[in-house]
């Protein structure tokens, strides 16, 4: 099941930036990390390499120092976030890790997939917004993912591209699975009227 959205379709929180472009999905959950089909747990190999030395101590110059899994669920980042091999580990590791959405001004195809089934929220924005957004650090925002809407105090409301049957799924805490599922008494209906 995918994570919840705060508030009946909200998430409300302070923002964390890794200001850098390009990052890809082995630098969200390095390949080594990919041995298991559990969602649970991936969070510590989120960025690993950038959080931790090579024996496994934690690295003092980390840029993700300071990040509050409980205070700052919004990811802010440079253009062309997750780049690089498919794998659902990444959106899977995100979350897990504790952010609820990314906000970038552009994301790898593929990655945009896998994270709208997975429960993970990419909010693509304009230049200018992201460059208010990373000026602005933990920076409170509030979006609805009904409506498709980033609020950001300060700057005003930005809509972002998102599909209804996606904003559904992620303001409900669903994924596809789960959708099907909610489905089942009518789908053993349709399937004993019309047998193969």
């Amino acid at each position: 099941m995918s994570a919840k959205a705060d508030d009946k379709g909200f998430i409300d929180s302070s923002t964390f930036n890794l200001p850098f472009e390009n990052i890809d999905t082995d630098q969200i959950i390095p390949a080594q990390f990919l041995t298991t089909t559990q969602r649970d747990g991936l969070g510590k190999f989120c960025f690993y390499h950038w959080r931790f030395q090579p024996d496994g101590s934690a690295r003092g110059d980390s840029p993700l120092a300071g990040y509050s899994a409980q205070d700052q669920r919004v990811l802010v980042t440079g253009t062309n976030f997750g780049c690089g091999s498919s794998r659902e580990h990444a959106p899977w590791a995100l979350l897990d890790l504790g952010f609820r959405a990314v906000i970038s001004t552009r994301f790898a195809d593929i990655f945009r997939n896998n994270s709208s089934k997975n429960g993970l929220l990419l909010v693509t924005v304009s230049e200018p917004v992201a460059e208010y957004l990373l000026a602005n650090p933990n920076h409170r925002v509030r979006i609805d993912i009904r409506a498709a809407r980033l609020e950001i105090p300060g700057f005003g409301n930005v809509d972002f591209p998102l599909d209804a049957f996606a904003a559904h799924c992620l303001a409900e805490g669903i994924d596809q699975l789960d959708f099907i599922l909610q489905h089942e008494k009518d789908i053993a209906r349709h399937e004993q009227r019309a047998p193969l």
